[in-house]
């Protein structure tokens, strides 16, 4: 008789769709969330604060893989911790991106034959404050496809009034303190921007270039010369020296005298110099203090003149030469001729590959060139920056990126901060008709006729506030007090030096703040854990890039396969510091896990499976206590896999938990328990508590299948304001454990007879199954017929095969009636195939155990563990070969 509810009747599975569609429901579910403020943070919440704030996606940007694998690692992170019982903030906004941003409305103004000084500074800044609110901020549509659980109630803009003021803040304090000045300095400048830019938007690339070398001084051999080499043979027109190593023997007899420059007759000196390889090259090398950063270094060292030779544009200027008013690259080529026929060029080597610099936003080659802007003078603050991961104020994950974090904060150059564009954030100098300058703080305003510096603060300088200003700062706000320092920062390892390193030098700036220490933890550093992912790549583990046609849009994959599928590629590939490879295959497993999950939830709400007060453990199953123990074990796994931000682990145990386990096995098992009046209504108990589970457990990295799944099965209000699933104080039962193991051996084994016999899945075949009081499997016997496909045998029941399965108790005999439908030759080669690795495992074991120098190191349960390997694999050569015999074939 079965209790498994009829067909006929209606089910709560009856509220579920016919199949998982993800982009039905998605969207609705989404903005469900939203409406219900399920996402908004409460700071005057008695319950435990966790916040993290979003890398600011720039405003005229576009969600990418590196964006999908961010947003669904912090979603993971923030849903989880809402389960938790903790007050959530995970704070969105949006960055200005001065360069990229100006670029692109400049572009929309090319459309029209305009350019921005048709309009003048403030028209210009009013059009692309029109585009960003016409154009711009198309990535936060985006987020919200892919499951993004935002407070968009605090959704901020690094140009926004608050920001702005932080900022203004922020750099009048600074320069107050002696920590901002304006220095002749050595910039990456980009001709086509016209502008200095940061060293994250340079990009090295290989290219074909040349490598003249050329003579400066006599023409004879044996009179004073030196011969140098260069990749840019232009730049000798502002060449201020040449230097040789101090011990070079060759040169020092030169050191200290003087060589005529080829065209502007102005004198070169040899300078003698511990920084040049007397084994590279000629050992001599041209000193350009103006065009290169090594150059300049030597420059300031040696006290030599730094002239320019390009304009902004990247034209020879100011040289007094025949190639002043010639683009760079048209220098190049005629210094090149004109040193030749004077016969300074001493060889050339064509094509000589070499990495040289590039604007990521403009495409173009960068110029070092020597210009007057505004600087951090980041000594201390770099210190300061290291000293936050030594002392542990913040953990870097994982530790191994430890190393490069110090590289790069124990070793920092004063920083950058002015660019020549009008889009951003103008830095607050004001200069009088006299040449006075000052400072302004927010509020405060210039005398009539004062003009403002006409640059922009670096985008760098406001994103690195984003952790407290976005929270108030510099005010007391309630959000600071409840929410700073922030619990994590997660990004990619790529961006350590350029993004966090500020941040974390800004943050301990500040930390003395009261703002900042009003609430429960001081706020030494902008955020306590660093967590840190690698790139992801494609599915060769090549990086994804235009050029290549290797990229891969993740709205594309929410569309195909749904955001579900899309998050658990990305979680489950996530491992700290590694880079990930993904492609479309990970993407179908990933949506063929949904539909499975989907699938199996929906049969157990026919069968009647609901969460349920289940009976004392003594009246479960051995399977029902299996599985239960088993999902304690991976909820277990899961807590631990999420504190270390092994993102991987968690999804990879709760993956093979719910396929191999749950769906596998314990439905099947239940289906025959199903059909049993006294075990039906607990194990739908059971089923409906480890379904239940499950589900809370996967809900941080699949939120919409989760959700749906759950409100059917469990009638709660939304999973995602549901408790995260705890521990049980029982001890596992070991004995249901090891019984459940045997009958899945028994099961399997019995499974690839049939297999190796051609028999159909659904065929079933009359057997005995031997051994089973001595194996201990009286109760699983039933399941195990069932899930065989092996009938009781009837009066006339004739054995025609066997197969014997040594399991930890004793070895169980499986007799199968197969006349007619069993393949002997088949049969004979299966046994064959298991003779063979049998017979190689006991040579395997036997040597080892032959060989005195492993027995006198090997612990002795190592030992032991070989000799019971070789006692097994010696029954089964019997075994076997009894088999074979009986069938005639030896």
């Amino acid at each position: 008789m079965t209790s498994s509810a009829p067909k006929t009747q209606e089910t709560p599975a009856d509220a579920l769709p016919k199949s998982w569609d993800p982009s039905a429901v998605e969207a609705e579910l989404y903005q469900g969330w939203v409406d219900a403020g399920y996402f908004e943070a409460d700071p005057s919440s008695g319950k435990p604060p966790y916040s993290i704030v979003l890398p600011p996606p720039n405003v005229n940007g576009s969600l990418h893989m590196g964006h999908a694998l961010d947003h669904t690692l912090m979603d993971a992170l923030s849903r989880r911790k809402r389960m938790l019982g903790f007050e959530v903030l995970w704070l969105p906004g949006m960055d200005h991106a001065g360069i990229a941003t100006q670029i692109a409305v400049e572009k929309e103004l090319a459309v029209d034959g305009k350019t921005k000084e048709d309009f003048g500074r403030e028209l210009f800044i009013d059009k692309v404050w029109d585009w960003k609110r016409s154009t711009g901020g198309k990535i936060t549509g985006q987020m919200r496809l892919i499951g993004d659980g935002i407070d968009w109630s605090r959704e901020r803009f690094t140009m926004d009034d608050g920001l702005s003021h932080a900022v203004q803040t922020m750099f009048k304090r600074m320069y107050d303190d002696g920590l901002i000045y304006r220095a002749e300095r050595l910039v990456n400048w980009s001709p086509v921007l016209q502008t200095a830019i940061s060293d994250i938007e340079v990009k090295f690339e290989d290219v074909e270039g040349e490598l003249v070398s050329l003579r400066y001084g006599s023409l004879n051999d044996d009179e004073p010369h030196v011969i140098v080499a260069t990749t840019r043979v232009e730049t000798m027109l502002g060449d201020t020296a040449v230097a040789v190593h101090p011990e070079d023997e060759r040169y020092r007899h030169l050191v200290g005298t003087t060589l005529p420059h080829p065209f502007t007759g102005r004198e070169i000196p040899i300078i003698a110099d511990d920084y040049v390889d007397p084994e590279f090259g000629t050992g001599a090398v041209k000193i350009t203090p103006a065009h290169d950063p090594n150059d300049f270094e030597m420059g300031l060292r040696h006290n030599l003149p730094m002239p320019t030779i390009m304009d902004k544009a990247g034209r020879i200027a100011d040289t007094g030469t025949e190639f002043d008013g010639l683009d760079r690259f048209e220098a190049r080529v005629k210094v090149r001729e004109a040193l030749a026929e004077q016969g300074r060029v001493v060889a050339e080597k064509r094509p000589y590959v070499h990495s040289v610099g590039h604007s990521e936003r403009s495409g173009e080659s960068i110029e070092p060139r020597l210009s007057l802007q505004w600087w951090v003078k980041v000594d201390g603050l770099a210190a300061a920056a290291g000293d936050a991961i030594r002392n542990g104020d913040t953990v870097i994950h994982p530790a191994s990126q430890e190393p490069r974090w110090f590289a790069w904060v124990d070793n920092m150059h004063d920083w950058c901060i002015s660019r020549q564009l009008w889009w951003g954030h103008r830095i607050p100098i004001w200069y009088g008709p006299d040449g006075e300058s000052v400072c302004l703080g927010p509020g405060e305003t210039a005398p009539a006729g004062w003009e403002q510096d006409p640059d922009v603060l670096d985008t760098w300088f406001s994103s690195g506030l984003w952790p407290f200003s976005t929270m108030g700062w510099p005010d007391a706000t309630d959000d600071l007090a409840k929410f700073y320092p922030t619990s994590v920062l997660v990004t990619g390892y790529d961006i350590l030096f350029f993004w966090v390193a500020r941040m974390m030098m800004f943050g301990t700036y500040v930390a003395s703040d009261a703002s900042l220490n009003a609430g429960e933890n001081p706020g030494k550093v902008p955020f306590k854990d660093l967590f840190l992912h690698g790139l992801v790549r494609d599915q060769f583990g090549k990086k994804m890039s235009k050029s290549k046609g290797n990229g891969i849009d993740p709205l594309d994959w929410v569309e195909r396969f749904g955001a579900d599928a899309l998050r658990f590629t990305l979680a489950r590939g996530a491992n700290p510091g590694a880079d990930l490879s993904v492609g479309e295959d990970h993407a179908q497993s990933s949506r063929n896990f949904a539909n499975k999950l989907f699938n199996a939830t929906k049969f157990a709400l026919m069968n009647g499976a609901a969460p349920a007060e289940l009976p004392a453990r003594s009246e479960l199953t051995d399977a029902d206590r299996w599985i239960l123990d088993r999902l304690n074990h991976v909820r277990a796994e899961v807590d631990t896999a999420f504190e270390r931000y092994e993102f991987s682990k968690a999804c990879e145990a709760l993956y093979h938990f719910a396929w191999d386990e749950v769906c596998d096995w314990y439905l099947e098992i239940a289906k025959v328990q199903f059909s049993d009046d006294a075990l039906a209504e607990s194990t739908r108990g059971v089923l409906g508590n480890v379904l239940d589970a499950l589900l809370r457990l996967l809900h941080p990295v699949i939120p919409f299948v989760t959700e749906t799944l759950w409100k059917v099965l469990t009638g709660g209000e939304s999973i995602v304001v549901a408790s995260w699933p705890t521990a049980t104080d029982l001890d596992a039962d070991l004995v249901a454990a090891q019984r459940v193991s045997d009958m899945q051996k028994l099961i399997t084994e019995v499974r690839r007879f049939r297999s190796d016999q051609g028999l159909k899945p659904s065929q079933k075949v009359a057997a005995k199954i031997v051994g089973v009081d001595a194996a201990d499997l009286a109760a699983q016997i039933p399941a195990t017929r069932a899930l065989a496909k092996l009938t009781e045998p009837d009066g006339d029941f004739s054995a025609t095969a066997s197969v014997e399965v040594r399991l930890s108790r004793a070895t169980v005999t499986v007799e199968l009636d197969t006349s007619g439908t069993v393949d002997l030759v088949a049969e004979r080669a299966r046994l064959v195939k298991d003779l063979a690795a049998a017979e190689k495992e006991l040579a395997q074991t036997t040597a080892k155990l032959g060989n005195e120098a492993f027995l006198a190191k090997a612990p002795d349960a190592v030992v032991d563990k070989i000799r019971g390997r070789q006692q097994i694999a010696t029954e089964e050569i019997a075994r076997i070969s009894a088999r074979l015999e009986a069938m005639g074939t030896q």
